[in-house]
């Protein structure tokens, strides 16, 4: 691979974006060009998309800031009713029409965080493949489309060859997901003039089926660029926690827990992730990445208040650095902590504590019996004291002076309880 020319896929480069491409050469003329139309798919199975999203977002932000093409958004409104089998070991929950729109709109205010949308030639555009895939005819379509593929082929790309050599079921349905990819990439082409299709390395064999289709059915020539799957240095796959998926809706991870999730960063990360997940340039990056012992603290904090800010806003992002300054360093009940109201009445009731920790109320953990398993390790907290009764119960006396109580789990994860 010989050194790139366009600022485009320097960028991508040497912040550590690029797996694979299907043409160097040729994708860095057209980026040269600003001619680089490119498109990431995202479809629309739950109301969030989560932190592994957010490195094909970021190369879409780079595609436009480095003057390189236009950037597509693509709702999967029409491939959510199929599903994705690429990694996946079972078949996805079918999801209604309406859940899926109820979806597609929920996940469309991380995007303008990154991109701009707008009518120029540069600004980015949203639209969703329901548009062309809900009005195929089929007979058509198999005529037109499925005599391109080869189904030895198609069985040895790894999100096919993994289910089946698991002995695990693949629907018939997810079989042609592959199919109708590949379909929408030739349909951007014909509609919007797109000519890359980047994505997550587990989608390169359904890029590549693009490109082939384009190629048979007589498109211009496309292109395909993947990011890595990233794991940390320990080798836990990125962006899962304890208690669950680090989603990129506030309303789903506030923007606190957004913060300390970068905060606890490994160290052999911190170089990595300030290159991929902020806007920080390479200068103070390799500052950042050179401290060592407790100065790598420094860094860690850096990351999460970029990182955050980038998603939520640099006024979210200072305020939840804050909000852990005040908590870890001073000691102090910050009143920013994340915030559950509950009533007096379940106080009054009695409310189990494994109860609080789990999904119906602190969202700390996923559910009670991971809390349970906590309590047994010493891992959670009321109030700064250790819990060791898993069958204990919180109550009214429970209350700090503040009119809270402060749930904890490990060092660096709180939440408080309001009663109302």
């Amino acid at each position: 691979m010989s050194a790139p020319k366009s600022e485009f896929l320097k960028v991508l480069t040497e912040r550590g974006f690029i797996h694979q491409t299907s043409d160097f050469e040729g994708i860095d003329a057209a980026a040269l060009e600003g001619r680089l139309t490119t498109y990431v798919g995202y479809d629309c199975t739950g109301p969030s998309l989560h932190v592994g999203h957010l490195l094909s977002i970021m190369m879409l932000h780079w595609l436009q800031k480095t003057g390189a093409g236009k950037p597509i958004a693509l709702m999967g409104g029409g491939t959510t009713r199929v599903g994705d089998p690429s990694g996946k070991d079972e078949s996805r929950k079918l999801l209604t029409p309406e859940q899926i729109d109820d979806n597609k709109l929920s996940l469309k205010g991380v995007f303008s965080r990154l991109i701009d949308f707008g009518e120029g030639t540069r600004d980015a555009i949203m639209v969703d493949n329901a548009e062309w895939l809900t009005r195929l005819n089929y007979i058509e379509f198999l005529r037109d489309v499925g005599r391109h593929f080869s189904v030895n082929r198609m069985l040895s790309f790894d999100s096919v060859k993994l289910r089946l050599e698991r002995e695990h079921e693949l629907s018939f349905l997810e079989f042609n997901y592959m199919i109708l990819q590949a379909y929408d990439f030739v349909e951007l082409h014909k509609r919007y003039g797109c000519i890359l299709q980047m994505g997550g390395s587990d989608q390169w064999g359904n890029i590549v089926n693009g490109i082939d289709l384009g190629r048979r059915s007589g498109t211009a020539q496309l292109y395909a660029v993947t990011c890595p799957l990233l794991t940390t240095a320990s080798g836990a796959k990125m962006g899962k926690t304890a208690s669950g998926a680090v989603w990129l809706n506030a309303d789903m991870l506030s923007p606190y827990d957004y913060w300390q999730f970068w905060r606890n960063t490994e160290d052999a990360d911190v170089g990595r992730f300030l290159k991929l997940f902020t806007l920080l340039d390479m200068d103070e990056i390799a500052r950042l990445e050179a401290l060592g012992g407790a100065d790598i603290n420094e860094a860690k904090k850096v990351l999460a208040t970029e990182a955050t800010a980038l998603l939520h806003g640099r006024e979210a992002a200072e305020l939840a650095a804050d909000t852990a300054r005040k908590t870890f360093e001073e000691g102090a009940l910050a009143e920013s902590l994340p915030t559950v109201e509950i009533s007096a009445s379940s106080l009054d009731a009695g409310l189990g504590v494994l109860t609080a920790f789990g999904p119906e109320y602190a969202k700390l953990l996923p559910s009670t019996g991971e809390a349970r398993r906590q309590v047994k390790s010493g891992g959670l907290r009321v109030n700064d004291q250790i819990v060791t009764d898993e069958r204990g119960v919180l109550r009214t006396a429970n209350l700090t002076p503040e009119g809270v109580i402060k749930l904890s789990f490990g060092k660096k994860r709180h939440v408080l309880l309001r009663a109302v």
